[in-house]
């Protein structure tokens, strides 16, 4: 029998300088290769969910400040009509002042037109005035009732409790009542029922 014993190298001269044939060369880097790749892609994968996860977040941020912003217009658009409505409403309740100052008949007679238009058949009207105004008011009555048609008993009387400007017409069954502070209130009430008028 021999004694002498065989080297196994795997078809692999590991005493060449190279450090190991062309073929395993060629497997470490195509090893490299691949994993570069792999590499690369992870980082690409990597870097658009970390973009994605900005984007959103920034999206976020953003419809937040929007609703921010909303919401502080919807207060300013708020304050501005209650502003507003609060100015109309004494600029109102000055012209009117200053044309019942001026004017304090007109009121009343428009009434007695009104009132005359529908009252032709009634026997007996009293309408009642601020006593500082009786001579005037009954002068311009009369004539409204002669226009009107209307042939029943007139009675202007004048009453101190009476504001100038308002007045009323009465019959026996019935009556006009014509009140600057009814009408404010009526003219508040429907304001108040306007979204934004009461805040």
């Amino acid at each position: 029998m021999s004694t002498s014993a065989s080297k196994f190298l795997f078809d692999c001269d590991f005493g060449a300088p190279s450090g190991g044939s062309a073929k395993t060369i060629a497997a470490v880097q195509e090893a490299e290769t691949r994993g570069y790749a792999r590499g690369v892609e992870d980082g690409r994968r990597q870097g658009a969910a970390e973009a994605d996860a900005q984007l959103t977040a920034a999206i976020r941020r953003l419809a937040e400040g929007a609703a921010a912003l909303l919401a502080g217009l919807d207060a300013y658009q708020a304050r501005l009509e209650e502003e507003a409505l609060a100015f109309g409403s004494a600029l109102a309740r000055k012209l009117a002042g200053t044309a019942l100052a001026a004017q304090p008949l007109e009121p009343i007679l428009e009434a007695a037109r009104s009132a005359f238009q529908h009252l032709r058949g009634v026997p007996h009207l009293v309408v009642r005035v601020n006593e500082a105004l009786v001579e005037a008011v009954e002068a311009h009555v009369q004539r409204i009732a002669r226009e009107r048609g209307y042939e029943g008993r007139l009675v202007v009387i004048g009453e101190p409790d009476i504001s100038p400007g308002d007045g009323r017409i009465e019959w026996a069954d019935g009556g006009v009542v014509r009140e600057q502070g009814r009408i404010e209130a009526a003219v508040a009430g429907a304001l108040a029922g306007i979204p934004g008028a009461g805040r």
